[in-house]
């Protein structure tokens, strides 16, 4: 999936597992943008009677470079803390919760958001944005959460500096067949020309019905360029920023038996990190994934060899014989993966586009914010002509799997080798999924509402 149990050990970490990482300009307020987080993957909504919460010992952040050098010059972290009302009782609520303030929900959580502005590796300032925030409790079901929209709601926040958070539960906008494509690289609606050939289908979403944890920021564009303008020209240096997410343990951490539960100890080490959605599911080796989460992006020129020859582009040709003759022949490094998903595109490849942010090779979100949110937005954002969509930042609604396995099989190499013609069969390649769990909303915090323990039965989703 896109980071979803994407390492062996984060995958035994489910509460530090970041699965999704989101950046655009805000449509509804196009002079803000909106960074999204998403922890915790497949969660089934009737999860009770511990139902799923983000740790009190994870220190979750997203991140923003605005100098080009891949290092953190904006760090927006989120710190969690949860109270027990009533310890004489097992359930999760004693009544309904009509309000994220009602007595009923024996298990609130708590958050402090602070903003770090960085000078190198040191804090330069520190600001609390807001602090004593609620979460949402998770959607239970219509006896429980009789209004989940409402609670949603009044778990937006507007902090300091003109932002607005929002950190709970929602349904997950992810989606992939997983079922097939790990059964030996199969693309449903190709099975046909599939090595073992079986009838061609529609894709099956694996993520159908689930849920995560969202921790999700809107902030004044002004709030995160280099020099706090807000740039008009798509081709300034200064209109792209570079965005990942991480979470982060304590060095260690032992059993407190008088508290019932693990404490940290010593400072904090990094667990999990995600930036461009699949860059360690499908490009990192297996042996090099978990490594991967504990590195700084500045630090990923190290993977560079498997960007530049993925093993995926390899593949095609002899799980699908004869629908790739031209990627077979094609031995040249994939300089067009090396710019989406490691440099940017420069100037001069797409017309009127860059999101290019130097030499320094890192797996980054790169957002140009002086490209407008679109009016009718494509699912498959740049590669068709939607300049607003991914690889130029993220949108909940972009279909990353299709973009990236197009781009893989070729379809964005004539991009920097006009010489080089794309076989017929890439811009065909898809999974045949579409976001069949619940739907993303036109406002903040823009991912749909989850869906809820009552309501939703195996492989369908209802919100209420």
């Amino acid at each position: 999936m896109s980071s979803h149990r994407e390492a062996p050990e984060i995958s035994k970490d489910p509460v530090a597992d970041g699965t999704d990482t989101y950046a655009f300009v805000s449509p509804d307020r196009p002079d803000h943008v909106t960074l999204i987080a998403n922890f915790i993957p497949l969660q089934k909504p009737d999860g009770g009677p511990n139902f799923y919460e983000f740790g009190d010992d994870v220190l979750y952040e997203i991140h923003v470079n605005n100098r080009g050098d891949a290092t953190r010059d904006v760090s927006f972290q989120f710190k969690f803390s949860t109270k027990v009302r009533n310890d004489k009782t097992f359930l999760y609520n004693t009544g309904p919760i009509t309000s994220i303030a009602s007595p009923n929900w024996n298990r609130p959580q708590f958050y402090t958001v602070t903003r770090i502005d960085w000078k190198g590796d040191k804090v330069r300032k520190e600001t609390v944005l807001g602090k004593g925030l609620r979460t949402p409790p998770v959607n239970v079901g219509p006896r429980s959460t009789p209004n989940y929209a409402k609670l949603s709601s009044e778990a937006v926040h507007a902090v300091k500096q003109g932002a607005r958070v929002f950190c709970g539960q929602r349904a997950d906008a992810f989606h992939v067949d997983l079922g097939s494509i790990f059964d030996l690289g199969a693309l449903r609606p190709l099975n046909e020309a599939h090595l073992i050939s079986m009838p061609n289908m529609n894709g099956v979403n694996s993520v159908q019905s689930y849920n995560v944890h969202t921790i999700a920021i809107e902030i004044p564009i002004k709030q995160l360029t280099r020099d706090g303008s807000q740039p008009k020209s798509a081709l300034s240096p200064k209109a792209v920023i570079g965005v990942w997410a991480t979470a982060s343990r304590r060095k260690s951490r032992m059993w407190d038996k008088d508290k019932g539960k693990y404490v940290g100890h010593g400072p904090w080490e990094q667990v999990s990190r995600l930036a461009n959605p699949l860059f360690n599911e499908v490009i990192v080796p297996m042996a090099e994934k978990d490594e991967w989460n504990a590195r700084p992006p500045w630090d990923d020129k190290r993977y560079t060899k498997y960007v530049n020859k993925p093993e995926l582009a390899g593949l095609l040709p002899v799980l699908y014989p004869g629908a790739f003759p031209n990627l077979a022949k094609y031995d040249k490094p994939r300089a067009d993966l090396n710019a989406v998903l490691l440099t940017g595109i420069p100037k001069g490849v797409v017309p009127g586009f860059q999101n290019f942010t130097g030499a320094t090779q890192a797996d980054m979100l790169r957002l140009n914010v002086a490209i407008p949110p679109t009016a009718q937005p494509n699912d498959l954002g740049l590669v068709a002509g939607d300049a607003a969509g991914w690889p130029n930042g993220r949108r909940p609604n972009d279909d990353v799997v299709t973009i990236a396995l197009r781009a893989v099989a070729g379809l964005t190499i004539p991009l920097v080798d006009p010489s080089f013609k794309p076989d017929g069969a890439a811009s065909a390649a898809a999974d045949g999924t579409t976001n069949t769990n619940a739907g993303v909303t036109d406002s903040f915090p823009f991912l749909g509402l989850p869906g809820g323990g009552y309501q939703t039965a195996p492989g369908t989703t209802k919100a209420s």
